[in-house]
């Protein structure tokens, strides 16, 4: 005899109780079957959680796709694809928390921790740019210009005003690979090492220049190349 209740009720009551018992204990489609309970609050969202892992390969692989790739998946709307954004954007403010709290960006695990967050999985280039004090803590951490899918534009001169604008002794660029390799083109070479000529000019510190690609990141400084 039916008694209303749809079984998969039961099924996500049962997983709230594991998951506040021991969430290292759930599997990934587990941990997916419940964030998208938030979105689709009565129906069964296991079937959906196995197939976005097994289209993106990881809950990482999930929360970098594109909106569009999303909505590519059939029972994906704009619902799941606006709450993975949501998603991304509290994992990023989360990573960048602590250097807007002013620790100092002093290693390059420091500088990626904060960065990944934010430009994994971007489906544009972008450009940012990280200014600091003195003592390489953060003063600002922001846009600068946003481009196409292969490419941004931006002068050296627009980002040099905004590192007088800021105060700042010294600055990180950071820029994204969509889908591509995370190692720099020879444009972005010969554009690193323009910039950096300009800045030591100004008395300005260029640290270094990170790119995100493929969930990993890049250092234009590690490589040598300025």
């Amino acid at each position: 005899m039916s008694t209303g209740t749809p079984h998969y009720a039961g099924h996500r009551a049962r997983l709230r109780q594991r998951l506040l018992r021991d969430a290292s204990a759930l599997a990934e489609y587990e941990i997916l079957e419940l964030l998208l309970g938030y979105v689709f609050v009565r129906k069964d969202t296991k079937p959906l959680a196995k197939e976005l892992l097994q289209r993106f390969g990881s809950i990482r692989g999930v929360i970098d796709a594109l909106p569009a790739e999303l909505q590519a998946i059939p029972g994906v709307g704009e619902g799941v694809a606006a709450f993975q954004l949501l998603l991304r954007e509290l994992l990023a403010r989360y990573a960048e928390a602590p250097v807007r709290e002013r620790s100092a960006l002093c290693s390059p695990a420091a500088v990626r921790a904060m960065v990944l967050p934010r430009l994994a999985g971007c489906p544009c280039e972008e450009l940012w740019i990280a200014t600091v004090d003195a003592q390489n803590r953060l003063i600002t951490w922001e846009r600068v210009a946003q481009g196409t899918v292969g490419t941004v534009q931006c002068y050296p001169r627009d980002i040099l005003l905004k590192v007088l604008e800021r105060k700042a002794s010294g600055f990180f660029l950071v820029h994204n690979h969509p889908g591509g390799t995370p190692k720099a083109s020879p444009e972005d070479a010969e554009m690193t090492r323009n910039i950096q000529r300009l800045a030591t000019g100004m008395g300005l510190r260029l640290l270094d220049h990170l790119i995100i690609g493929d969930g990993v990141c890049y250092s234009i400084r590690e490589d040598g190349l300025i």
